[in-house]
């Protein structure tokens, strides 16, 4: 069901309307159950993974390249707007170039015990608030064998546009939800059988090499936010505080690449 668009204002595509203003897309999205997944390859992982699609926006030229999303879309009566590309960047307030856009329907999170139920790696981004940095921490997990995400109440929606299109469509890989009341829940997966790890400096921090030498069964690797760090009860309620060494003068990395480094040494093998 092809749908052409020539207004921006068009009330039709509501959903893809000031994708640029951040608090607006960190409140809509949640709240009207949708989230935006950008480019081709990004909303193909989204379908694969199960996802619903609410509608796609996209370009004339991209109509044939995306036939089959198309014609399945057709199918199912979900919309295809297609508009010029001086409309579309009008509409969503930037140049869309990577084919199409799609708006999805959020899914409802899992439960934790769902979530950590057989899993040996999992990471917890404690209020890391680029979303970004939390793309690519998705990205990690899902290339270095992290079996779980959990994200803590203050950390950034990884279903927001940049955190998808960072991850490259690996949120919907990697098994994920949101962990709560925070850091009182470091206990909870004490009693699920994890060790929690700190990843943090301090004067009782062990090196990473020294605790990927003999790593427990079940770990839980808690990476903090970008400014400061993790909190001062985080620290105290983990089991380890694990330090990555460092030369040259620099005495941490950003928090995304400490996560693919940690991810990496920290990984179960076969």
């Amino acid at each position: 069901m092809v749908i052409q668009i020539s207004d921006p204002d068009d009330s039709r595509v509501r959903d893809y309307t000031q994708l640029t203003d951040m608090a607006l897309r960190r409140t809509r999205e949640p709240e009207e159950g949708l989230y935006l997944a950008e480019s081709d390859k990004v909303i193909r992982r989204a379908l694969e993974a199960g996802h619903r699609p609410r509608s796609y926006l996209m370009a004339p030229r991209w109509l044939d390249d995306l036939a089959d999303l198309v014609a399945d879309a057709d199918r199912d009566g979900v919309p295809v707007y297609v508009g010029e590309p001086p409309v579309l960047e009008a509409l969503t307030g930037f140049h869309l170039h990577r084919g199409a856009i799609a708006a999805m329907h959020r899914p409802p999170l899992p439960d934790l015990d769902a979530v950590i139920a057989g899993a040996r790696r999992v990471a917890v981004l404690e209020d890391v608030v680029d979303h970004t940095n939390v793309g690519a921490m998705f990205r990690s997990a899902a290339a270095l064998g992290v079996d779980a995400v959990l994200v803590t109440p203050r950390c950034a929606d990884p279903l927001y546009r940049r955190s998808v299109r960072v991850s490259m469509g690996t949120v919907f890989q990697v098994p994920w939800t949101r962990i709560e009341p925070w850091p009182t829940a470091v206990e909870t997966l004490q009693r699920s059988g994890f060790t929690v790890a700190a990843l943090a400096l301090s004067d009782d921090s062990v090196a990473l090499d020294e605790l990927a030498a003999d790593p427990p069964e079940r770990l839980a690797l808690v990476l903090g936010t970008e400014g400061h760090g993790l909190s001062h009860r985080t620290v105290a309620s983990s089991d380890v505080v694990v330090r990555i060494p460092m030369s040259g003068g620099v005495d941490s990395l950003n928090v995304a690449a400490a996560s693919a480094v940690a991810f990496w040494a920290l990984r179960v093998r076969a």
